[in-house]
């Protein structure tokens, strides 16, 4: 006669099949790593994004007037510039010496000097002047570009000098769109935002930035604001009624002074182009 198995029977014969009643159904314990990878890739998830969340409340609560905390800069400073356009002559050694210094890509410039033909009004017969126009970052007190910064690469420091954090940049562009000088761009190279910075590594090592310490008439000035013995302090009281700031009403505050600038350029500025003619002024 055939052998037949039994649960529990004991039987160890290698003939033996065990019945359906001998295999054991699943339980919901085996069901329980699939159940907990997937419960801890969504807390992975959640985490990551709460995570970048957490720049983004900061960077944008709702006050347009927020600006992030400042980050240390050298203490009890707050460094600014003065160009005196009287002292301009166009050459362009800053823009050659700002991009040897920092080497930003081919055809990218984080200073320039932008040449103005301006005609003047109602003598159309006279030549038209010549206005150099120096530009770069403005360092504004009420700076646009940091808040719109998704991730706060950009940034201020307690100096003044706005900087750009290039590892932690997406290069999202809204920090461009931000500025009413038109002072940033996105690099082509590292497709992150770049901008003048002061040069600050060399202001931290006692040096001038690149474009004052090359400027052959002398019209760039840099220094620290809060030292009332300062060149450009002891410069800025004895022009003060002549000191002007391109775009006040924007309410950035800015830290770029100029001296010899017409009044229908202080509103009237745009772009990056280097050649511009002006009418009317």
């Amino acid at each position: 006669m055939p052998k037949t198995s039994r649960a529990g029977s004991g039987c160890n014969d290698c003939s033996c099949k065990p019945s359906t009643q001998d295999i054991p159904a699943p339980t919901l314990s085996h069901a329980q790593p699939a159940a907990g990878k997937r419960g801890f890739l969504q807390d992975l998830l959640a985490a990551a994004m709460a995570a970048v969340a957490l720049p983004v409340a900061a960077a944008a609560p709702g006050n347009p007037g927020f600006q992030p905390p400042r980050r240390p800069g050298e203490a009890g400073r707050r460094y600014g510039m003065l160009v005196d356009l009287r002292r301009c002559i166009g050459c362009q050694a800053c823009t050659v010496s700002c991009s040897m210094e920092n080497l930003p890509p081919l055809g990218q410039f984080r200073t320039t000097v932008l040449q103005y033909e301006v005609q003047h009004a109602g003598n159309e017969d006279l030549p038209p002047a010549m206005l150099n126009l120096p530009r770069l970052c403005n360092h504004c007190d009420n700076p646009p570009c940091v808040p719109v910064c998704p991730v706060q690469a950009t940034f201020q420091r307690s100096d003044g000098i706005v900087l750009v954090d290039n590892e932690r940049c997406v290069g999202c562009g809204y920090c461009v769109q931000a500025c009413p000088y038109d002072a940033r761009f996105i690099n082509h190279e590292t497709q992150t935002a770049d901008k003048c910075t002061f040069c600050e590594h060399r202001l931290e090592a006692g040096l001038l930035p690149a474009c004052v310490e090359s400027c052959v008439g002398g019209a760039r000035v840099i220094g620290d604001l809060n030292d009332e013995g300062s060149e450009i302090r002891q410069r800025m009281r004895e022009h003060a009624s002549d000191l002007k700031v391109l775009k006040p009403a924007m309410g950035t505050d800015p830290h770029v002074y100029y001296l010899g600038l017409p009044d229908a350029f202080v509103d009237g500025v745009d772009g990056q182009a280097s050649v511009r003619l002006v009418t009317s002024h």
